[in-house]
């Protein structure tokens, strides 16, 4: 379905928003995915698919607590939305289905 059609990149940054949970902001988000992916991710990059799947309405997004450590400046914390849940199952649910769906003699290389 297009309504949950996710991009490779932006599954993984939504999947990161979940496994925050509340401490889902631009820095955390881009770190775990650094950490866990061993991939870099641009800042520019990373705020992009935030502000595309917000406006998708996959995420929320609302401001922190200014802290002294942030010089005063308050965190944008996102959260997944009930669509961004749907959407992220549909992906699963998608893999899974052609995963299922491999013959065992595609992966038989004769060894």
């Amino acid at each position: 379905m297009k309504k949950y059609q996710l991009g490779e990149f932006e599954e993984v940054v939504l999947l990161t928003v979940a496994v925050l949970y509340n401490d889902a902001y631009g820095v955390s988000i881009r770190q775990e995915i650094e950490e866990k992916m061993k991939r870099k991710v641009s800042v520019s990059a990373l705020q992009t698919a935030l502000r595309r799947m917000e406006s998708k309405g996959f995420l929320d997004s609302r401001f922190g607590q200014a802290t002294a450590v942030r010089g005063g400046k308050r965190k944008r914390l996102f959260a997944v939305t009930p669509l961004g849940k749907d959407a992220l199952e549909h992906a699963k649910d998608t893999r899974m289905k052609l995963w299922e769906s491999i013959p065992s003699i595609a992966f038989d290389f004769g060894n």
